[in-house]
């Protein structure tokens, strides 16, 4: 079986005007990307898969580290042929995005980053992933969603789509609780990029929810300053998944970014 298959790859749309791969957030699955997937497979191929130990993956070991994520991600482009896609993360998929530009971003047309962070965790920040391990330990995987999903939304989202965010929120508590846990070790003992930053030469969107409160706007400002000639937006009335929470902008932002390359 192709490591595409076992991670569940999602592919679809046609090669117009190029190729984009997607990387999701923890503790989510590559369905957090429809919207952009159903927005932009006219013109591209979109290709979603679900990172190892989340979704339908069949990896569940717990074993993970951020350099197996990568292993992954660069063995799906080969596996699919992609010619020159285009990198699109947040978050968790924002951090293995960073790794993978930082080894090969000769294959890459341009990098579109959301939501996420080039350090690498600090003690507390390990600390804290420690705790979620624990918790689940404990306390069972729904337990840790209940504490750690609802900060990944704006509060406003919540209330006003409570449909969609449940969905969502119900969906990560049927999560393996090894596959999460193995996600919190990878996360936890992944490398910065910052010293990576100034050497990025493709064309690079970052994206930035208006009340992210786990990566805040200020701190996607600054790491913008450091990348040449990135593109810096800031996604209003939204959180953290601006995905999600404000399509349209993200979707628009998208677009317009990739349209600016050809």
């Amino acid at each position: 079986m192709k490591l595409s298959e076992k991670l569940n790859a999602n592919v679809a749309g046609v090669i117009k005007l190029g190729s984009i791969i997607f990387l999701h957030g923890f503790p989510f699955d590559q369905t957090m990307w429809k919207s952009q997937v159903d927005f932009l497979q006219n013109d591209f191929l979109c290709v979603a898969y679900d990172i190892r130990g989340l979704g339908k993956s069949t990896f569940a070991d717990g074993q993970f580290t951020m350099e197996m994520f990568a292993d992954d991600c660069l063995t799906i482009i080969a596996e699919l042929e992609l010619d020159k896609p285009v990198l699109c993360g947040l978050s968790m998929g924002g951090y293995l995005g960073f790794r993978v530009l930082e080894r090969a971003q000769e294959i890459f047309s341009a990098a579109i980053l959301c939501d996420t962070r080039a350090e690498s965790d600090t003690d507390a920040a390990k600390l804290k992933r420690s705790a979620g391990i624990k918790l689940i330990n404990d306390e069972g995987v729904e337990k840790f969603v209940e504490g750690f999903v609802p900060n990944c939304f704006s509060e406003k989202f919540r209330n006003e789509n409570s449909g969609v965010y449940n969905s969502y929120f119900e969906r990560s508590k049927k999560s393996n609780p090894v596959g999460v846990k193995g996600c919190l070790l990878a996360m936890q003992g992944r490398t910065s990029v910052t010293s990576f930053l100034p050497k990025i030469k493709i064309p690079t969107l970052l994206l930035c929810g208006e009340n992210d409160t786990l990566t805040p706007p200020q701190e996607m400002e600054s790491l913008a300053r450091n990348i040449p000639n990135a593109k810096y937006l800031m996604v209003p009335a939204s959180g953290h998944m601006t995905p999600i929470e404000n399509p349209k902008f993200v979707n628009a932002s998208i677009i317009d970014f990739l349209k600016s390359l050809s």
